[in-house]
């Protein structure tokens, strides 16, 4: 099997890192894990050092000096994949919103695609331990999405995918710009845009368990504007 990578980045997560990363490495697809913390408080870079000192053949850490959002997480994490030959990189969620159990559906469905995106919506909704007016939020985000870029994808905005590394070489990871949540659609935008084969499988997103959301107003008001950025300059 090609070396497949996931990439997993960290802000305050030391609650569940350490089972996120066993169960991952449970699976039996061979993954190596990239750990991209961005200087925790509470001590998730320790952890995150302590599983690699444990599993030097498939778990990576990259420390970032301070937290300077999502986006710019993966960004590095990217570049760092991409620096270790992975052929396939997945992203996720270190907070369990996104089950690792999903990972074999986006592996055998890269098969026949350059990104696979794991959707919540793709067979109505599929969302946990949401509130009402979080759920409303996403549902218009992605619409509005949908609406100003033309992309017909069921979940615009989601965190679980997989690219294989020729998207991460040909998007040219300098060029990204959004730092919040809306990365996500910004990454799918550049590689609709370059006609690269899209594909989805359904996921269930359930709410983390522990620690706190990094959402924000100011993340909110960045997709706003990032989308309507994207539409006007990416050609």
């Amino acid at each position: 099997m090609a070396r497949a990578l996931v990439v997993i980045p960290t802000y305050n997560e030391r609650e569940n890192i350490e089972r996120l990363a066993t169960e991952v490495l449970s699976l039996p697809l061979g993954l190596h894990i990239l750990i991209v913390d961005d200087n925790s408080p509470d001590g998730t870079g320790q952890v995150a050092d302590e599983l690699a000192r444990r599993h030097p053949d498939r778990v990576s850490v990259l420390h970032r000096e301070q937290k300077a959002g999502l986006g710019a997480a993966y960004v590095a994490g990217f570049k760092e994949a991409l620096r270790l030959n992975a052929d396939y990189i997945l992203e996720m969620d270190a907070d369990f919103s996104h089950d690792p159990k999903y990972l074999p559906d986006l592996l055998r469905k890269i098969e026949d695609a350059d990104l696979v995106l794991g959707s919540r919506y793709i067979q109505g909704v599929s969302v946990i331990n949401w509130s009402f007016w979080r759920l409303v939020i996403s549902l218009f985000a992605n619409k509005y999405v949908q609406w100003v870029t033309g992309m017909r994808y069921t979940d615009c905005l989601g965190g679980f995918k997989c690219f294989r590394r020729k998207i991460l070489e040909e998007i040219g990871l300098d060029r990204v710009m959004a730092r919040g949540y809306v990365f996500q659609a910004e990454m799918l935008y550049r590689a609709h845009r370059k006609g690269f084969r899209v594909a989805e499988v359904p996921i269930v997103f359930c709410d983390r368990d522990f620690g706190v959301s990094k959402m924000s107003k100011r993340t909110v008001l960045e997709a706003f504007f990032v989308v309507l950025w994207l539409k006007l300059t990416v050609k």
